[in-house]
């Protein structure tokens, strides 16, 4: 590391007590640590950007005379605050893939990254790179599936691949905010796709009007992607894409054939929507936690119902011929598809797959989280290798 710098978001500070606070206060980033002889605030002090570690070694011992401090107990003590994700290299150069333009324009992303990231980088630019990198085929740009696209859109992701059938309708606007009156009539991916390209010019966005009939189509619009050594970016080994994003509720049976066929092609692949006043995304990545099929039956196991023999679980809650949403369900479900898949391409946060996560709007403060080990029984995953094989270099 060039010059050794506390990165900024996680700037320290002394408690009353003499304990070093570094990381913020957000809970899962923030970390105390005890400092009695006072020499860990002078290391966090002069790990300010403008030294050598070795310059940073020789400052703390020169302020500390009389504590004699070895100076691999300092080494250690900076490999340690870099280990956890506190510290940046401010001599690191931006990445060359990166213009001085996309890195304006995503400058403030960058910031986020890094306030979140606990993972050492070489430079802080790296998930934005991952990012710009990234193809992702998104099924439904409705409510839930046109925020996630605008917000990953936005955020730089590189190729980013939408599937839809449907036209717009005067019912969609109250919450698929995508859409302007004068799209009524027009194919969805139609208007998507000139919604989309004019948020963002520096990104790839592709479409086609398609509706999913069975696994088969998704396998199809998995390996069609832009993976092939023809494709400009495209790999030619492996899935087409790096993440699948489900979007889309019809058919009821959808997001089974999702889990199906990315279990079998080895793709990581995140689902989103609302219920009422819940809404929630799923995450999932083939080997690592429980697949959808595995969360859904530890679920059906873990509620309480109380139904009568033979009673169908839709009588606790029950699905009728409208959907109860409104722009702010639609947008909170599409956010967090879109943050989803963003931990699944740069691995921020670390959030292990295999989960259920979402709010309640009906109760401030009462989350939705969901979890479990994968099955031996689940009649998905059980073949499955505990590894994922087309993970490629995703974390």
């Amino acid at each position: 590391m060039r010059r050794p710098r506390i990165k900024p978001e996680h700037r320290p500070y002394r408690t009353a007590d003499g304990h070093i606070r570094i990381g913020s206060v957000v809970y899962g980033i923030g970390a105390e640590v005890k400092d009695p002889d006072g020499w860990l605030w002078t290391l966090v002090e002069a790990m300010d950007g403008t030294r050598g570690a070795a310059d940073v070694v020789a400052e703390v011992s020169r302020r500390h005379p009389a504590l004699r401090l070895p100076a691999p107990d300092i080494v250690q003590a900076m490999t340690d605050l870099t280990t956890a994700g506190y510290v940046e290299d401010a001599g690191a150069p931006p990445p060359a893939e990166l213009s001085d333009r996309e890195r304006e324009r995503y400058g403030r992303g960058m910031t986020l990254a890094r306030w979140m990231d606990l993972q050492p980088r070489q430079s802080p630019w790296e998930p934005q790179l991952r990012l710009r990198r990234a193809r992702v085929l998104l099924i439904g740009v409705g409510g839930t599936g046109g925020a996630a696209a605008r917000d990953l859109v936005a955020s730089g992701v590189g190729r980013l691949h939408c599937v839809e059938p449907d036209v717009v309708e005067l019912s969609n606007l109250n919450r698929q905010t995508l859409f302007r009156e004068r799209d009524i009539g027009t194919p969805k991916i139609d208007a998507a796709l000139t919604a989309l390209r004019s948020l963002n010019s520096d990104v790839t966005v592709t479409g086609e009007r398609r509706e999913v009939r069975g696994p088969a189509d998704l396998e199809d619009l998995l390996t069609g992607g832009p993976g092939g050594s023809d494709v400009p970016g495209g790999s030619g080994d492996g899935p087409g894409y790096d993440v699948l994003l489900l979007a889309a509720d019809r058919p009821a049976v959808i997001r089974r054939w999702a889990n199906q066929v990315c279990l079998a092609s080895g793709t990581s692949w995140a689902e989103a929507g609302y219920r009422g006043p819940l809404v929630s995304v799923g995450v999932f990545t083939p080997g690592r936690g429980a697949c959808w099929e595995c969360l859904r039956s530890a679920e059906i196991e873990r509620r309480d119902l109380r139904l009568a023999p033979g009673q169908d679980e839709d009588v606790a809650s029950p699905r009728m011929p409208w959907n109860p949403v409104n722009a702010v369900t639609a947008g909170l479900s599409g956010g967090l598809l879109a943050h989803a898949a963003l931990m699944l391409l740069c691995g921020i946060p670390p959030v292990e797959p295999g989960c259920r996560f979402g709010l309640n709007l009906m109760v401030p403060g009462d989350t939705i989280m969901q979890r479990s080990e994968r099955r031996p029984d689940c009649p998905a995953c059980r073949a499955e290798p505990a590894v994922n094989p087309g993970s490629g270099d995703l974390p």
